[in-house]
């Protein structure tokens, strides 16, 4: 591997400037330029994020960081390891890069056209070959420590509506070999062939059940229709083609956002909507170890309808005196009881729940709508807790 220079150093960070204002441009025609020479990787690429335009956005902001910090690649490191999961759920390999270093080069050019010496694309592709190296080993010890490689097949054995908008699928090996464990928080991520695109298309799915090796649980939100936005291909095909005895694709479990089991000190599980599935999941695994912390489930969602493992949860908070909940409705109707299905109207507001939210040395676990995740952290940081005993799940594209 070629090293990069001073200069060639100051040349790549000198261009930072270039991506806060063309990146966007760049990576889009980035994503045109691949998928015309190599139609197969719009298999691994979600599509409605390419539509969309926030993918392209996502690579140029990444783009940015990476040359802005070109001397200092320390501050990356929370970025590339979010990063480097998300490539390990979607089967990233190290072939792929090549592929992607050519076009994203090309494109530059394209885009930039004379404004971009020969010096300066030099740089950069020593830049991105150091990149593409570091993701590389990052990945590879995720593929390691993994599971299985690659998708594995995954028979349905059970089909279970949560609410009127989630639906929860139990996966077991079709080969009839164990699931395997994870780590509360983890997802994976489900192929399914999408007629309408034409390609396989993945999704990543938080996991919403206790590891015990018998199946997986995942628990998919219907994405309706809004505004411009179509609605979701692969979760209206789960709710509406997938039942018990169909096969399909997983990943093996991914993500850095897990639940840390070895400490003694309470837990703050923090959800809004169907942020709630990673976190039914810290709860359940807490529960099954039998574990003595103080753990508060707080959580916000609309009304009953919409309200995921309600019952259960329920039946958690009243059969587990160390576990308290904080259920928020925000649009209370006449069938919702208070103090059964929800404790409080309206949006979570950590004033009112202070005397159970607010423990010494707990951990926070938050997860929901990336304004959401916002309002909660900073409330929170305005209350005295350390930033660092706060950790956020966060959805969407996030890849190079």
């Amino acid at each position: 591997m070629t090293a990069l220079t001073v200069d060639q150093m100051a040349l790549v960070k000198a261009t930072a400037p270039v991506f806060a204002e063309h990146g966007a441009t760049i990576t889009k025609h980035f994503y045109q330029r691949m998928f015309a020479a190599h139609p197969e990787l719009k298999n691994v690429f979600n599509q409605t994020h390419q539509k969309s335009g926030s993918q392209p956005e996502t690579l140029a902001r990444a783009v940015y960081a990476y040359a802005a910090n070109i001397d200092n690649l320390g501050v990356l490191g929370g970025a590339v390891t979010h990063i480097a999961h998300k490539h390990a759920s979607l089967n990233i390999r190290p072939e792929h890069y090549p592929i992607v270093g050519r076009h994203l080069l090309g494109a530059v050019v394209d885009v930039l056209g004379e404004a971009v010496d020969q010096p300066t694309l030099d740089a950069w592709t020593v830049a991105y070959e150091q990149l593409a190296n570091l993701m590389i080993g990052v990945e590879a010890k995720l593929y390691e420590s993994a599971s299985w490689s690659g998708f594995r097949p995954f028979k349905v054995i059970r089909k279970h509506v949560e609410s009127d908008e989630i639906t929860s699928f139990y996966l077991a090996p079709a080969d009839g070999s164990s699931a395997g464990g994870f780590q509360p928080g983890q997802y994976v991520s489900v192929t399914r062939f999408v007629d309408r695109l034409g390609v396989d298309q993945p999704r990543q799915y938080s996991l919403s059940d206790a590891p015990h090796g018998k199946w997986l649980r995942i628990s998919v939100k219907r994405e309706a229709a809004r505004g411009e936005a179509e609605p979701g291909h692969v979760s209206n095909l789960m709710h509406d083609g997938v039942g018990a005895g169909t096969v399909v694709h997983v990943s093996a479990p991914m993500g850095e956002f897990t639940l840390d089991r070895t400490p003694s000190t309470p837990v703050v599980l923090v959800s809004g909507g169907v942020g709630i599935t990673p976190m039914a999941s810290m709860l359940a695994t807490l529960v099954a170890e039998r574990s003595d912390r103080a753990i508060t489930f707080v959580h916000a969602c609309r009304n009953t309808r919409v309200h995921a493992f309600r019952d259960w949860l329920q039946g958690i908070a009243a059969g587990h005196p160390n576990v308290r909940r904080a259920v928020f409705y925000e649009q209370v109707s006449p069938q919702d009881r208070c103090g059964i299905d929800y404790d409080h109207e309206g949006r979570i507001d950590l004033a009112r729940i202070e005397s159970i939210a607010l423990q010494p040395n707990a951990d926070y676990y938050l997860c929901g709508p990336v304004a959401f995740m916002r309002e909660q952290r900073d409330a929170l940081i305005a209350r005295g807790v350390d930033a660092a005993r706060i950790h956020t799940e966060i959805f969407g594209s996030g890849m190079l």
